[in-house]
């Protein structure tokens, strides 16, 4: 497959969404959440200093917005002022992270559970959900860092990238948003333990993904530099590599949902990322359309 270039000179980007005809993506360390059309034009939609990651649409088209570090869910008014949604910090213990919105304006958002970029030992956390009115629970626990998330085209599935795992989890959605039923939906490799020196190939770590109308997932691989369409139970379809930049997102979308939107960068490590401005969106083109959410 040949890989463009989309876009380039950012700090580090993720949570792609293919939103009214532009790419929706966080920018961490330039603090702002950036709308990117089919010509290439740019348009800032939000500043968050706290730290962009997570995005989604209500029904009426407002935006949620994750603030990563002072845990919170912003939402982006009509007229574009941010407001509070809801506040998380007592239900989360560490950053925000990825995010997904369903079709009744449920948010489902995952966190780190530990401080990841100080090096501190691993642990499990929780999923939380955010109701259209701001109300916040605990949808599911004991989850190794709840990543990247996807909703089937019927709404009654829910499949998520427990990243320190090697695995997406998935989940039945009952009509109150209700998560039960958690099971193994794929095992995509071995689970990592550390990220210094020479890490073994069959280490994987699932980031952003997103689902395809033959019921598969496109899934980012942290460590392996390649973007994978699974089926359930874990046989690869397809991969694409993006060489020696890593991709931590993906997104289906452009008009005809066969666009696939990739987030890359040289690494993902906080301070390796910061100051730079060389992150970049590529695509590459699939023959299966986008279907559910994001």
């Amino acid at each position: 497959m040949s890989i463009d270039v989309v876009a380039e000179g950012f700090s580090y980007l993720e949570c792609p969404r293919w939103h009214e005809g532009r790419l929706w993506l966080s920018d961490f360390y330039q603090h702002q959440v950036v709308a990117i059309a089919s010509d290439g034009t740019r348009e800032v939609m939000a500043r968050v200093p706290q730290q962009p990651s997570g995005l989604g649409f209500l029904p009426d088209g407002r935006a949620l917005i994750v603030s990563m570090r002072d845990r919170k869910v912003l939402r982006r008014e009509h007229s574009g002022e941010l407001v509070l949604h809801a506040d998380l910090m007592h239900l989360a213990p560490w950053h925000l992270n990825d995010m997904i919105v369903d079709a009744k304006g449920r948010a489902y958002v995952g966190n780190f559970g530990w401080d990841l970029m100080s090096g501190a030992p691993a642990q499990t956390t929780c999923l939380i959900r955010v109701d259209p009115d701001g109300r916040a629970s605990v949808a599911a626990d004991d989850l190794m860092f709840p990543n990247g998330t996807g909703i089937t085209a019927d709404g009654r599935t829910m499949i998520i990238s427990e990243s320190f795992a090697g695995r997406l989890t998935a989940f039945d959605i009952a009509a109150d948003g209700t998560l039960s039923g958690r099971r193994v939906w794929a095992r995509l490799g071995d689970v990592p333990t550390e990220f210094h020196g020479d890490i073994p190939d069959t280490v994987s770590v699932p980031d952003g993904l997103c689902l395809d109308a033959e019921g598969a997932v496109w899934v980012a691989d942290a460590i392996r530099h390649c973007v994978v369409r699974v089926a359930e139970g874990g046989r690869e379809l397809d991969r694409v590599s993006t060489g020696d930049m890593g991709v931590y997102a993906c997104m289906l979308g452009g008009t005809d949902g066969c666009t696939l939107y990739m987030c890359a960068a040289p690494s993902f490590v906080e301070s390796e990322r910061k100051d730079t401005q060389d992150a970049k969106v590529l695509s590459t083109r699939v023959k299966v359309p986008h279907a559910g959410l994001p």
